[in-house]
């Protein structure tokens, strides 16, 4: 599906709810509050729902009042929700207990990067090219022919620049940093958000830090490095789920190793398993045998069973592939 046939369905429809993926990120809730800003300017009536709270560090965010957490509302029928807009999310499951919106919505739209993308939407637009779902609705909103504002732009940057580590991974081109660079003519502050995302972390975070180096493993001559959190570790610095997002770079980044893998294991018997590579290792495809997705340097899958068992067969899928 091109992107034209999107913005026409887009700007026809007078309600549209967007949801980013559970457990939203940086890419996810930047580009849901772009596109709710940029929707609003045209005279939609736009909210974003998501499974959580707002992360605190992306609290400073614009269009935060655009937000709703979903509470499992019933009252949800087709006329009240309109069109549907999936963002930053590979598959159904990943939009969580909002699926029930998503599926009651009269018109479906799904925009991703992800090559696990399985375009689950009726009208779907899948570009893996893109560093980040940011770089997507940016064209998209340009495209509309709605003008940039600093709002819009500071959330698109938040999007992009989260989603590429700063312009350091490798998903990063040179049609990200155009983007980027004409995102700062709008009036973005680099330094004030790069200050709020990547240089600030609550006392709780570095303790958390310390607890996931503690528990590194290295495997397969340090080509392989493991990082387990439990929920009496959380318990016990007291940090808040959000503040795992991107401890697994903490063994991604040891020299040598080319696969990281964060298990972060729950008292109920959940496993949920983030996977990072450096250089050759395709992690996607190991998540894949898991039921989860993602891209080739980034993925994900939540398993359930004995932590020693997950341990071993994840350390055997990535031995084949090294």
């Amino acid at each position: 599906m091109i992107l034209i046939d999107i913005i026409n369905v887009l700007k026809e429809s007078k309600k549209v709810i967007i949801m980013p993926h559970v457990s939203v990120d940086g890419d996810g809730l930047g580009s849901s509050l772009a596109l709710g800003l940029a929707l609003e300017k045209i005279g939609t009536s736009v909210k974003v729902w998501l499974e959580e709270d707002i992360p605190s560090v992306y609290s400073f965010l614009p269009g935060s009042y655009l937000v709703k957490v979903y509470k499992g509302e019933s009252d949800l029928s087709c006329e009240c929700i309109g069109t549907a807009v999936a963002l930053d999310a590979g598959d159904l499951p990943r939009l969580g207990k909002r699926v029930e919106i998503f599926n009651n919505a009269e018109i479906t739209i799904n925009i991703d990067h992800h090559s696990t993308n399985d375009e689950f939407a009726k009208y779907n637009f899948v570009n893996t090219n893109a560093s980040s779902v940011g770089e997507i609705l940016y064209q998209l909103i340009k495209m509309m022919g709605i003008e940039f504002d600093m709002d819009i732009a500071t959330c698109l940057y938040v999007a992009i620049s989260t989603d590429t580590g700063g312009f350091r991974y490798s998903n990063t081109t040179s049609v990200t940093h155009q983007i980027a660079g004409d995102l700062l003519n709008s009036g973005v502050n680099v330094a004030e958000i790069s200050q709020k995302i990547f240089d600030t972390v609550s006392y709780e975070k570095v303790m958390l830090m310390r607890a996931a180096i503690n528990s590194l493993e290295l495997f397969e001559n340090g080509k392989v490095a493991f990082i387990t959190i439990s929920d009496d570790v959380m318990k016990s610095t007291g940090a808040k789920e959000e503040e795992c997002d991107g401890i697994v770079n903490i063994g991604r980044n040891v020299k040598g190793v080319e696969v990281a893998v964060m298990i972060r294991t729950r008292n109920d018997g959940e496993v949920k398993v983030n996977l990072r590579s450096n250089s050759y290792v395709d992690v996607s495809e190991i998540a894949k045998l898991y039921s989860g997705g993602g891209h080739k340097r980034a993925a994900g899958c939540t398993v359930k069973g004995n932590i020693e068992e997950i341990k071993s067969k994840l350390l055997g899928d990535i031995r084949k592939v090294l």
